[in-house]
Parts: C-alpha cells; sequence; structure tokens
C-alpha cells in the first residue's frame, strides 16, 4: 500500500520574507545493531508488525516533511525493502561507520540544490531510524520553536531518572545550552546530569553541513559526531534553542529483543493495534 503525501501549510515569515518551505528530515539508518542477535539491520526489525523505521518516516512526513532522506550502510537493501512502499523516499550511502556525523554528511549531496547562498532557506530534521515512538506533534513542536526564534540548531531533550547509555546535555549556570557530551567522553559529574540527548534535532541545512565541515574526529571512539554540531554554531552566535519536550517513554533504547518487546508493546497500546504473535 503507498502511503499519501500530507500537504504542508507554508506560513508567512514574520519578517514579509517569501513563504518556508516544508521542512525536510534526514533519517539514520545505517547502523547494524549488533546486539539484536540478527544480522539483519536494527532498523527493519518489526514494531507494530512493520519495520520499526516506518514509524520514523510516518511522524517526518505527518509533520509536513515532503524530502526524507534515508541514510543507509550496513544490509542497506533490507532497508531499501523496508521502505519500497514510500515513493518520496531518497536514499544515500554511508560506506564506512565513523559515526553520526559522518553519517549525515553523506547526505549532503541530496541536498545541493539547497546550499547555495541564493538559494531559499530550508529546515530539516535530524533523527535516528530507530526511535519509533516518534510522535509528529514533537517534531511540530521542536520546528515551531526553531523557526520563531530563528535558531543556529534546536533540540527536543528528554529527562530520565536513568540517563546511562545517552549523551546528556550540558547547560551554563544561566540554564542556556552549552553543548552536548556522549557518555564515553562525560565527567562523573555529566554522568549525573538528567537531561539526554534523544537525537531529535532540527537545523538550517545550511548551516548545518558548514558547520560539519568543522567536526573534528573524536579522540577516544575515533568517530565524528553530530552532537558537536550544536555547540559549533553556538559559537558563531547563531543561537541553540532546547525545549524539553520528548516524554520518558519516546526514547526507549532498542538494544536487545527484550527492549525490542517493550517498544513493540508500547506502540501497539498507542496505535490500538492487536497483539503481536510474539507478544
Amino acid at each position: 500500500m503507498r502511503h499519501a503525501q500530507p500537504q504542508f501549510n507554508e506560513h508567512e515569515s514574520s519578517n514579509g520574507a517569501p513563504p518556508l518551505q516544508a521542512p525536510a528530515a534526514i533519517i539514520m539508518a545505517a547502523g547494524k545493531g549488533t546486539r539484536m542477535k540478527s544480522d539483519l539491520p536494527k532498523v527493519v526489525h518489526p514494531v507494530g508488525g512493520r519495520p520499526m523505521v516506518c514509524a520514523v518516516v510516518d511522524a517526518c512526513r505527518e509533520a509536513g516533511c515532503k524530502r526524507v532522506v534515508v541514510i543507509v550502510g550496513y544490509g542497506q537493501e533490507h532497508v531499501r525493502e523496508a521502505l519500497a512502499d514510500y515513493s518520496d523516499v531518497e536514499f544515500v550511502v554511508q560506506d564506512e561507520q565513523l559515526g553520526t556525523g559522518h553519517a549525515v554528511v553523506c547526505a549532503r549531496p541530496a541536498f545541493e540544490g539547497d546550499l547555495p547562498d541564493d538559494a531559499a532557506p530550508l529546515d530539516a530534521f535530524v533523527l535516528a531510524g530507530d526511535g519509533p515512538l516518534i510522535r509528529p506533534a514533537t517534531l511540530r513542536a521542536l520546528l515551531d520553536r526553531h523557526r520563531a526564534t530563528g535558531a543556529g540548531a534546536s533540540l527536543a531533550t528528554a529527562v530520565l531518572d536513568d540517563a546511562s547509555g545517552y549523551g546528556r546535555i550540558v547547560r551554563d549556570t544561566g540554564g542556556g545550552f552549552r553543548g552536548i557530551i556522549e557518555q564515553k567522553n562525560a565527567t562523573p559529574e555529566q554522568l549525573e546530569i538528567k537531561e539526554v540527548n534523544p537525537s531529535y534535532y532540527c537545523f538550517r541545512v545550511k548551516d548545518l553541513f558548514r558547520a560539519l565541515e568543522q567536526v573534528k574526529r573524536n579522540e577516544l571512539t575515533g568517530e565524528y559526531y553530530v552532537t558537536d554540531v550544536p555547540a559549533l554554531l553556538l559559537a558563531e552566535k547563531l543561537g541553540v534553542e532546547v525545549i524539553d519536550a520528548v516524554p520518558a517513554e519516546d526514547v526507549l533504547s532498542i538494544n536487545t529483543l527484550e527492549h525490542l518487546a517493550e517498544v513493540d508493546r508500547i506502540f501497539r497500546e498507542r496505535h490500538g493495534l492487536t497483539e503481536s504473535a510474539t507478544g
């Protein structure tokens, strides 16, 4: 079954500039998911009876995205097959697993027409493909704040009792955003932070790819992190908005089959679906 493309109501900007473009989405779906006890990419494991990445694409489209670019890599043929019914989804390939920053850089060719200085501004969500509990309302709230403030980057965060495994949101003494620190790089004091980064980003496309050129390889992991981009844009005085808008339930990690079963249960309850055969 083909999925109908939602209409996006373009709004006049507050300063009388031309109408804003419908947002785009960049979905990271190139990872392997080594703890899932399967050779399949994590994002094609079923939630609600469909590959979990479908729920992320659906949320983006319901939030008004007219373009959805999916980054594939390991087992990409399975991801492409999972999204075959979405005629408007575009694919780009990450050949090496060099981190989230490198993954998003691989999407740059899909946006070359949006990068010249005279191109109409385009905003894009950057999201993880293994978060099927994402809500369109959260994305709309993130986009609204991003556009209302003219921020260089906007993040939707969550507050968790147990923040293990997540990047932490570091704020200054006045409560303003200072940066995102990955758990592997965090100090003992930073590990006590409960506000986490669930990978819900919104960027102006031009700013995103310009800042990615400045991202350095992490000395500890050897990877390039998209989490470095907000701090780089903040240093350019572009502003970073942070909204605590993601319910804790929505950011449950899926790293094992047990996690998958729990997320599937929540998803089915939320959407009024029958129990799975394995539930």
